[in-house]
């Protein structure tokens, strides 16, 4: 029988039994500035005393809102939702409730695998520079569970919380602000890069972008990324520029009958609500035209992405060696 526990409840048993582990939950990014947008990415090393992870529970801390979770393939969502201690200027409109909770369920993580989980969110302006607040998290495996919720900040402790230290809120920032605060006029809504390949606008977050080094008096290029849509809506990416080429178009690689073929979308690619579409060679992907000059590894590719509803975000891509496969050629 399914019985949802508590973080608290769960922490104190977990804590008083604790032994030795091998590795933690943690963030691949452990500092952000206060009223930035920030993506965290919960990075898990090992299953529950070598059995396969099956569940993950993240909790969300106070001071970080609009939280939402990037789909996942083979796992199931759920967005447990809750009020703010304080609202949330989102845009002029006050927030006052959100994600509390983030859980990925009925996939499986091996033991012996690593994977990684991803949500996006804002960091609170007001938070003090300084301080840390931490994402509880609880892995749930077969008859068994490890749960990092430790938020003492304590060295040597067993089961740390994910920790997420805030720093200066940059000059210039124009992050979310606390409702008690006027609201930020003019406030763009166009989408904003947050490294190389990675960009969010509205629901749309697009990560794992890059591109592969063309030789030297080759006619096209491609450009290969993921698109999840945290949203309830479905979007489509309809267009896209880059001034390295005379024109990027959406294509698709696919069977007909015996033979591999490749054909324009110009209607563009939907991106359904709740998941994510991946451009890879070999499949739907952006066909550079007419290259201005040879994509060299190493140079970064400026693209300009249209959605039809969340409009338009600029972001890069990293060029990889001839034959990249996804991000991690690419970096």
């Amino acid at each position: 029988m399914n019985k949802r526990i508590s973080f608290a409840a769960l922490g104190a048993s977990m804590l008083l039994s604790a032994g030795p582990v091998l590795a933690h939950a943690s963030l691949e990014q452990t500092e952000a500035a206060a009223g930035s947008t920030y993506k965290a990415v919960i990075r898990i090393g090992h299953g529950c005393d070598g059995k396969p992870t099956k569940t993950l529970r993240v909790q969300i801390p106070e001071g970080f809102y609009n939280a939402k979770p990037m789909p996942k393939a083979g796992w199931q969502l759920k967005v447990v939702t809750g009020d703010y201690a304080r609202p949330f200027d989102n845009h002029g409109t006050a927030m006052t409730k959100g994600a509390r909770e983030i859980i990925w369920t009925g996939g499986e993580l091996p033991d012996e695998f690593y994977d990684e989980f991803v949500l996006r969110g804002s960091v609170g302006p007001d938070l003090a520079p300084g301080s840390t607040i931490y994402f509880p998290t609880i892995q749930e495996c077969q008859n068994a569970k490890e749960a990092w919720i430790d938020v003492t900040g304590a060295e040597d402790v067993a089961y740390p919380a994910p920790a997420l230290k805030i720093t200066e809120k940059k000059a210039g920032g124009h992050g979310h602000h606390a409702a008690a605060a006027p609201a930020h006029a003019g406030h763009a809504e166009a989408g904003h890069a947050e490294a190389a390949g990675d960009a969010v606008i509205g629901d749309l977050t697009i990560t794992q972008g890059y591109s592969r080094a063309t030789p030297p008096g080759a006619p096209v290029g491609g450009g290969f990324l993921t698109v999840a849509n945290g949203g309830a809506e479905a979007d489509r990416l309809v267009a896209a520029t880059s001034p390295a080429a005379k024109k990027v178009e959406i294509h698709e690689m696919a069977m007909e009958g015996d033979v591999m073929k490749m054909r324009q979308l110009p209607e563009g690619v939907e991106i359904p609500a709740g998941t994510s579409v991946e451009l890879k060679p070999g499949g739907l992907h952006l066909m550079l035209m007419g290259l201005e000059h040879p994509l060299v590894e190493g140079d970064s590719l400026p693209l300009t992405l249209t959605f039809e509803k969340a409009g338009k975000v600029d972001l890069s891509l990293k060029v990889g060696p001839i034959n990249a496969k996804g991000d991690a050629h690419a970096h």
